[in-house]
């Protein structure tokens, strides 16, 4: 079968962080995570909801812990959840170190607002107990004071000023396990403060563009501002962050990392129809795609419906049509396999890639 396209970039090398048994950075896969959107202590929602995500491909989830109700329940997920979980806590610092305790593989943390460096060596103290790492994590909308007055406001600046300060005074107190994200709501920001960042350390990067929103314009925001750092040689783990169900945020990060070749996966090419296209395309198109759900082997699919591009594009790819009014053409690697009427064509393509792919 046909190879993805390749990474526009070589990865920035960066030191390997264990996460229960995933790996980021140190040239492992870049892995996807999500962050589950039930109330924490309904353990058993919360349990859903991470197996939803773990069908979905996702690699890490996220939990949020709000107040130490949250706390049983947190532990229960860690001793049945599938994927490993990351204790995701704001303000009490308390919550952190208990977390560290109940299982936690890894702790998100703003140094920030956790109330002072004796607290955040009390954090990283019990993380170096529990043998788990911490992601530090810069968001534009909470940057300190000072930083925003002499940058003149949220800039990728002051971020990446922010989260190299989070690092120093990180590795001064002897951690040296670390994660670090640099997240705004706005792309270019966001960009330009991960490539700040990283010019200066090793440390693996978790991706994200926080507050996407909701829908194509969130999915598209997200795609952009990930796929272009991942593009550079950036990023070691992504979260796409969007007003939807976790499983979505999981199948949109795994596709911008087929896009870039980063994972296998099937590719659909279809075509965009225009005054030459003699039939409706769409449906063939919708039930193709539906097909290549659960397949996992990069092969490429190609649905086309005029004589400009059709039988070239078919012609390139594993298994192809190309439709003219009344009958398609089916085209397998290059040869042309047969020639079926309109109304037999998505069951006659089904057929030729489940025999492509020996199902």
């Amino acid at each position: 079968m046909k190879k993805g396209p390749r990474n526009c970039s070589a990865r920035r090398t960066t030191r390997p962080v264990r996460v229960g048994g995933v790996e980021i950075g140190g040239g492992a896969p870049v892995s996807v995570q999500t962050m589950t959107k039930t109330d924490t202590s309904d353990a058993e929602a919360t349990l859903a909801q991470i197996k939803q995500v773990a069908a979905a491909g996702a690699d890490l989830v996220r939990v949020a812990l709000p107040n130490a109700g949250t706390l049983d329940a947190f532990e229960r997920l860690c001793a049945e959840s599938p994927l490993p979980v990351i204790a995701d806590i704001h303000f009490d610092h308390r919550l952190a170190i208990e977390t560290a305790r109940r299982g936690a593989a890894k702790l998100r943390i703003n140094p920030g607002n956790l109330g002072g460096r004796e607290r955040l060596a009390a954090v990283l103290e019990a993380a170096t107990q529990a043998g788990i790492p911490v992601r530090v994590g810069v968001n534009a909308g909470s940057l300190p004071r000072d930083l925003l007055e002499s940058h003149g406001g949220p800039t990728a600046e002051a971020m990446a000023e922010s989260a190299v300060r989070m690092v120093d005074e990180a590795q001064d107190l002897g951690f040296g396990d670390l994660v670090v994200s640099l997240k705004a709501s706005d792309v270019s920001r966001t960009i330009e403060a991960n490539r700040l960042f990283a010019a200066t350390s090793d440390l693996p990067l978790h991706l994200g563009v926080t507050e996407a929103g909701l829908g194509q314009e969130a999915v598209v925001r997200s795609a952009v501002g990930i796929g272009t750092l991942l593009a550079e040689g950036l990023g070691d783990t992504i979260r796409v962050s969007l007003t939807e169900d976790p499983g979505q945020e999981v199948r949109t990060g795994r596709q911008i990392l087929q896009a870039l070749g980063m994972i296998p996966g099937p590719v659909l090419v279809s075509c965009p129809t225009c005054g030459r296209c003699k039939v409706d395309l769409r449906p063939l198109a919708e039930a193709i795609r539906l097909a290549l759900e659960g397949v996992t082997e990069p092969v490429v699919v190609a649905v086309m419906g005029c004589e400009v591009n059709g039988p070239g594009e078919a012609r390139h790819a594993d298994v192809g049509l190309a439709a003219g009014q009344d009958t398609v053409v089916l085209f397998r690697r290059g040869e042309i396999v047969g020639r079926v009427p309109m109304a037999e064509a998505a069951p006659a393509l089904i057929a030729e890639l489940a025999s492509l792919l020996g199902r």
